[in-house]
């Protein structure tokens, strides 16, 4: 969807290390109100949710319930597809990250950045907290635990980082060119800002578990 006209909005893609509860239908119903929209002003919208069936908190939650990963976030799953009807959402697609069509375009994607140079095999060493799925440095903890109360663990391991630093520059000129490209346009200078204090590489990939 690349036309003037085209909007796209997703809800994140959720966790299903636990059934959906009114924080997820609050998430929804919010991307849902400004997809109505959206396509009440003459838009063409693609309105996508989903569950992240992958990660070391749902392999976790797995084991804890007797289940393999692919038997639980299937049962999981359907619990979130069943929000959408109870709600009367109107997304106009449910992805499963463990569906075939979702990996093939991940591979895709990975392939793409490898062969540009933009994904590259480094070493992590910090707090990571399992239950957020974050990283998050000495500065960020509170009390000695994630800015979200979740506790952390120390991690050292070898990990796939994508150049984010490499799109700082590119980025600035880009919101330079296009400053209508952020929304709201109140966040502006808050975007503009944070991506001018410095863009450090991410981990997207950790080698330490199975289930991801």
């Amino acid at each position: 969807m690349s036309a003037p006209d085209a909007f796209y909005v997703t809800t994140p893609i959720y966790y299903v290390n636990d059934s959906p509860h009114i924080g997820h239908a609050y998430t929804t119903l919010a991307c849902d109100a400004l997809a109505r929209f959206m396509r009440l002003d003459g838009r063409r919208v693609r309105f996508l949710t989903g569950t992240d069936e992958h990660g070391q908190k749902v392999e976790k939650a797995a084991r804890e319930a007797g289940l393999d990963p692919q038997d639980f976030t299937d049962r999981v799953s359907q619990r979130f597809r069943a929000l959408l009807a109870l709600m009367d959402f109107s997304a106009d697609d449910f992805i499963r990250t463990t569906e075939a069509r979702h990996k093939r375009a991940v591979q895709a994607l990975w392939r793409r950045l490898v062969e540009g140079g933009h994904i590259y095999l480094g070493k992590y060493a910090g707090w990571y907290s399992v239950r957020d799925e974050s990283y998050y440095t000495e500065s960020e903890l509170v009390d000695g635990r994630a800015p979200t109360g979740a506790p952390v663990e120390w991690v050292e391991e070898p990990s796939y980082f994508f150049r984010l630093s490499a799109w700082q520059q590119p980025l600035l000129e880009f919101y330079a060119r296009r400053p209508d490209f952020v929304l709201p346009p109140s966040r502006f200078n808050e975007v503009v800002s944070f991506v001018r204090g410095g863009l450090t590489d991410l981990s997207v990939s950790r080698t330490t578990f199975r289930w991801g």
